[in-house]
């Protein structure tokens, strides 16, 4: 299976920041555990690229590792070379579009407006970050998806257990899911990793649900 078609059946990116390499493996093992597939690691924490590369290694096919936060081609490139699948950004960048492009990996890159999303889509967005989510809630992406609904989007940014299924529903592709699922400020406790991978659960049997009664636009 393509990354793209993961994340598209899936629906869920968890995403890990501020995690030290050693701790990232036992988050993306919890998650993993609670039934995560895919996770993004964003490129602001400790020794990103580290992590990166050694989540790759350990969990294979298994889980889509993709970076975050990458705000130019070079942090990219040096992502995709550490074994990323993916290249997330909170901006639209052209020239981080292309480099990942090029590469073979799937691009996402974020806008806000209308324009913005038409715009990264045709500049060889796979799928587009409406980033963020908070502002516009689950409205905003089912009037974007009546005009537009060849545009798979990507809300991120508040989005939890309350409202997943008001996200699909209104024709989200795809969820980013932050600090509501994995919040790294947390003492990083055998307590917490158990906590973790119940919710992991949680947020994947609701995704599921929206998925298997029909609900989900795409």
């Amino acid at each position: 299976m393509s990354t793209l078609q993961k994340i598209l059946d899936n629906k869920l990116i968890a995403i890990v920041r501020g995690a030290r390499p050693e701790d990232t493996l036992r988050i993306v093992q919890s998650l993993y555990e609670g039934g995560i597939r895919i996770v993004e690691i964003t490129m602001n924490s400790p020794k990103a690229l580290s992590a990166i590369e050694m989540v790759a290694d350990e969990f294979g096919k298994e889980m889509a590792v993709g970076a975050g936060t990458v705000l130019d081609p070079e942090s990219a490139r040096s992502a995709l070379l550490a074994g990323a699948q993916f290249i997330l950004s909170p901006t639209l960048n052209v020239e981080t579009i292309k480099l990942t492009k090029r590469y073979g990996a799937i691009s996402i890159p974020a806008a806000f407006t209308p324009t913005e999303i038409l715009k990264a889509y045709e500049l060889g967005g796979d799928i587009i970050k409406v980033f963020p989510a908070t502002v516009l809630g689950p409205q905003f992406i089912k009037d974007i998806h009546g005009p537009l609904p060849q545009i798979p989007l990507l809300p991120t940014g508040g989005v939890g257990l309350n409202n997943i299924r008001d996200y699909l529903t209104a024709g989200a592709a795809g969820l980013g899911i932050g600090s509501s699922l994995v919040n790294t400020k947390e003492a990083l406790t055998d307590e917490y990793f158990v906590r973790l991978t119940e919710k992991a659960r949680q947020f994947t049997l609701a995704a599921k649900a929206t998925i298997e009664i029909g609900e989900c636009s795409l």
